[in-house]
């Protein structure tokens, strides 16, 4: 039997801060220094390297939670890059999060690169808010966000009282969900459609990091229409029951 990739939940963290790690591939000195520095700013650990052998290399050595990797870059593109490393049960970052980068992405490559495994894919130059936006798409959010925003909550309700109402009515949504969890994850179209409905009351009850969760899962199963991966369905549950639990005793 093929053993299975680790768990990156139970993997130790590099970093004393507990940073989300990313390694960032691409030979062109401007594309790395710009993606380097803004990760660095929106508070993420970053790795760079020039080429595809060595992002294979690291991403074996170590474990990212996720891989910036350019289409072309010498020794091996992208897709060379994560076919070995999902080839590779030994590999430290097998199952990490990867994604694409290039200046011309016509539609065939798009299909390419989400056949091989990519969650996304980012067109160089990209913005600053463009490569925030993917990276909250496919990583989820941080711990550091809040499980539950008083004042995005607030923003969206209009007063109080509302809000408390819409938080109890989450709050049994939540349960619900918590004991169908199993069965839906089996499900993904019936999981997808679930994660949509959920995205929208996350968001008008200040939610912050489920609404996070679900939306980078929800586009994950859209993207695969196959069943998600033991380690997505367990994040997910975590910030589910953390949601259930600030709900069940607000601050």
């Amino acid at each position: 039997m093929t053993p299975a990739c680790p768990n990156p939940a139970e993997l130790p963290l590099p970093s004393a801060h507990g940073k989300t790690r990313v390694l960032v591939a691409d030979d062109d000195d401007t594309t790395r220094q710009f993606l380097g520095e803004a990760l660095r700013g929106m508070g993420y650990e970053v790795t760079t390297c020039t080429d595809g052998r060595a992002a294979a290399s690291l991403a074996a050595a170590e474990f990212f939670d996720a891989l910036i990797l350019d289409c072309r870059m010498p020794h091996a593109g992208a897709i060379s890059v994560i076919t070995v490393l999902r080839a590779d049960t030994a590999a430290r970052s097998c199952r990490s999060v990867a994604i694409a980068t290039s200046a011309d992405i016509p539609d065939e490559l798009k299909i390419e690169l989400h056949s091989a495994g990519f969650a996304a894919v980012l067109e160089k130059p990209c913005q600053l808010a463009e490569l925030q936006r993917v990276l909250i798409d496919t990583l989820g959010t941080r711990a550091a966000v809040a499980v539950l925003d008083d004042r995005e909550a607030l923003a969206a309700t209009g007063d109080p009282n509302t809000m408390r109402a819409l938080r109890s009515l989450l709050h049994e949504e939540l349960l619900q969900l918590d004991d169908e969890l199993d069965t839906l994850s089996i499900s993904p179209g019936d999981f997808a459609e679930r994660l949509h409905r959920l995205r929208s009351a996350c968001g008008f009850c200040g939610a912050t990091r489920l609404g996070a969760q679900a939306r980078a899962l929800h586009i994950g199963l859209v993207a695969s229409a196959s069943v998600p991966d033991a380690d997505s369905v367990d994040t997910f549950r975590a910030d589910l029951r953390a949601t259930i639990d600030a709900l069940r005793f607000p601050v």
